[in-house]
């Protein structure tokens, strides 16, 4: 006999998944905008 659907347990398990790659979208967007931001002063160190 099959199983009965979860659905709760399915749709907090896609809500996780969903959670975890936005914020790592974030993390990724934020390193690179600091290391923008310390080459940019970098730059500006050296033409003064």
């Amino acid at each position: 006999m099959a199983r009965a659907p979860n659905y709760n347990h399915e749709r907090k398990e896609r809500d996780r998944i969903k959670a975890a790659k936005k914020a790592e979208k974030l993390a990724t967007k934020a390193a690179a905008k600091e290391r923008s931001v310390a080459a940019d002063q970098r730059q500006a160190e050296e033409t003064d």
